[in-house]
């Protein structure tokens, strides 16, 4: 006989389903913050978690459909990113410089609806 409960770390599914929805939403407007999306085009930007963010595009061509996801990690030895779930690579100052530039116009545009949403 178990005398504790089994502890989980598991999320209601509704919980669960509403956090994916609210990325998917955070993601396509991330990935306007960058200029217009072409016709054919899909980009995402968001904000994974704590230490994480992620770009995707895909698009269509006569070659076929090609998809790009770039995941950046930050680590407290520096700022990594993998493409494609190849090697992870640390980031040139220039790029890191642009991804903290990224982040801020990200929480500019998305932090303010979690502020509506709360204030309701």
């Amino acid at each position: 006989m178990k005398i504790l409960p089994k502890i989980t770390t598991k999320r209601p599914a509704s919980q669960q389903a509403l956090e994916d929805s609210l990325i998917r939403q955070e993601a396509i407007e991330g990935g306007k913050l960058f200029g217009p999306i072409a016709k054919g085009h899909d980009r995402q930007f968001f904000c994974l978690d704590e230490h994480s963010w992620v770009w995707h595009e895909s698009w269509s061509d006569k070659n076929g459909v090609h998809n790009l996801t770039t995941r950046y990690e930050i680590r407290p030895n520096g700022v990594f990113k993998v493409k494609n779930g190849g090697t992870y690579q640390g980031l040139s100052s220039t790029e890191a410089a642009n991804l903290l530039q990224a982040a801020k116009l990200y929480a500019a545009k998305i932090l303010p609806n979690y502020q509506a949403a709360l204030n309701k």
